[in-house]
């Protein structure tokens, strides 16, 4: 718990610092948190460079400005020099989470999975979104995977909430309807 409150303060710093840095920036910021949490988990090399007491805050620090300073705004750089500083580079994973959290929330942006019998067309990726777009009031970023389990028909999952238009779940009802005599 404590953890998470803590990535939620510094994703709120980085998304002041993303607004201060114009439009595209609070969608790039995202990109490289990303970028950043993804290499972390892949080379552990890296994360036991940053983890190391043995390697001094200032090296650390430099280290960072090399790797970065030519393909990231320099605010960036200066977040992840103040997360490592603080010693809470442990948490740029859930730093990432927070911060894509925060920009859906100030984006009013949603995620939807949605699961069709096979991988849709790219038209067809675009009906869905708009539908679900107007549906719901928000801009929907979809997410498609196919499961030919469902029959036919979608099951659309945004946040808590299921949407199971499949063919699979009618024909349980029609069964249980017809079992039961209703």
């Amino acid at each position: 718990m404590k953890s998470t409150t803590i990535a939620r303060n510094y994703a709120e710093a980085l998304l002041l610092a993303a607004e201060a840095g114009g439009k595209g920036a609070v969608e790039l910021y995202g990109r490289l948190i990303d970028a950043v949490a993804g290499a972390l988990q892949a080379d552990e090399r890296i994360a036991v460079a940053l983890d190391s007491p043995r390697v001094a805050k200032a090296a650390k620090a430099a280290l960072l400005e090399r790797a970065l300073a030519d393909v990231t705004p320099p605010e960036f750089v200066r977040f992840l020099q103040a997360v490592v500083r603080r010693g809470r580079q442990g948490l740029l994973g859930e730093i990432a989470q927070e911060y894509q959290a925060l920009v859906d929330a100030t984006l009013d942006r949603v995620h939807a999975g949605v699961v069709l019998v096979e991988q849709p067309d790219a038209r067809l990726e675009k009906q869905i979104v708009e539908r679900l777009t107007a549906g719901l009031g928000k801009d929907v970023r979809a997410h498609f995977r196919a499961d030919r389990g469902i029959i036919g028909g979608v099951v659309v999952r945004v946040g808590d909430r299921v949407y199971d238009g499949s063919l699979k779940r009618r024909l349980a009802v029609l069964r249980r309807k017809m079992l039961t005599g209703e």
